[in-house]
C-alpha cells in the first residue's frame, strides 16, 4: 500500500499543476469566462483551503512516519507554517470565518519563500541557511518524479493554492 501511495502522489501532484494552470487562468480571465470559476472557488475558499493543508499535512506526515525519509530544517520551517493551519481553518470552516485569510495567507507565504529557497537549493542553487538535520540534508532528493516534482515542489504547489484560495477570496469581495 506504501509503494502505490509513493507512486500515486507525484501523480496527484501533476495533475494539480494542472488544475493551478486553469485556475490561474480564470482568475487572470475573471471578467469574461473565468468568473463563475473565481466566485465558485471563492465562495469555498475555506473549505478547499482546508482541504488542501489538510492533504499537505497527511503527505508530509506519510513521508517521514511511514516511509522514513528524515525532514531536513528547511521541511520543519514549512512545516511550522502549514500545520497550524489545519486547526485554523478547521475553525473558521465550523464558525464560517471569511476573515481567516489575512492569517492563512500570511502563514502560507512564509512556507512558500522557504519552499521556493529550498527548490532553489535543490536545484543547485548555493544554500546561504546552514542545515544541520540528522542523517538528511536541504540539497538531498527523496522524491524526484517528472523530473521536478520533488518534496519541497509538493510544498511550495500546497502554499501557491492557499495562497490563490485567498486571493480568489479578496478579489470576488471587490467585484
Amino acid at each position: 500500500m506504501t509503494s502505490f501511495i509513493s507512486l500515486a502522489l507525484p501523480y496527484a501532484v501533476l495533475f494539480s499543476h494542472l488544475v493551478l494552470v486553469f485556475l490561474v487562468l480564470s482568475l487572470i480571465f475573471r471578467n469574461s469566462w473565468g468568473r463563475e470559476v473565481v466566485d465558485f472557488v471563492a465562495q469555498h475558499a475555506i473549505v478547499l483551503s482546508f482541504l488542501a493543508v489538510l492533504a499537505a499535512v497527511a503527505g508530509s506526515l506519510f513521508y517521514s512516519n511511514i516511509i522514513g525519509f528524515a525532514p531536513c530544517e528547511l521541511c520543519w520551517w514549512q512545516r511550522i507554517f502549514l500545520y497550524p493551519q489545519v486547526v485554523i481553518l478547521f475553525i473558521a470552516l465550523r464558525h464560517k470565518d471569511i476573515h481567516i485569510f489575512k492569517y492563512v495567507g500570511s502563514l502560507s507565504l512564509f512556507a512558500f519563500v522557504t519552499a521556493l529557497y529550498q527548490v532553489y537549493v535543490q536545484s543547485g542553487g548555493v544554500s546561504v541557511l546552514p542545515c544541520t538535520a540528522t542523517g538528511s540534508a536541504c540539497a538531498k532528493i527523496f522524491v524526484d518524479a517528472f523530473g521536478y516534482i520533488t518534496i519541497p515542489v509538493m510544498s511550495l504547489t500546497v502554499c501557491v493554492y492557499l495562497l490563490f484560495f485567498a486571493a480568489a477570496h479578496k478579489l470576488s469581495k471587490r467585484v
